[in-house]
């Protein structure tokens, strides 16, 4: 059996071996898959609506 301060030191230990797994986990996941840039300031050209107003064709990427 082991006292309140053993278990509480046994506790923070283990709560900081998961923050740290969850770190390398971030930074693996953030390096394996980097977002594409975007520019808050491009413009998308609109076609001509064809039968109701508001609607435009979305080009496909």
């Amino acid at each position: 059996m082991t006292n309140r301060y053993e278990r509480l030191k046994m506790h923070r230990r283990m709560q900081r071996r998961i923050q740290l797994v969850v770190e390398e986990r971030r930074v693996a996941f953030a390096a394996g898959h980097p977002e594409p840039a975007f520019d808050p300031e491009t413009t998308m050209e609109v076609s001509v609506p064809q039968r109701a107003i508001g609607r435009a064709a979305i080009p496909q990427l």
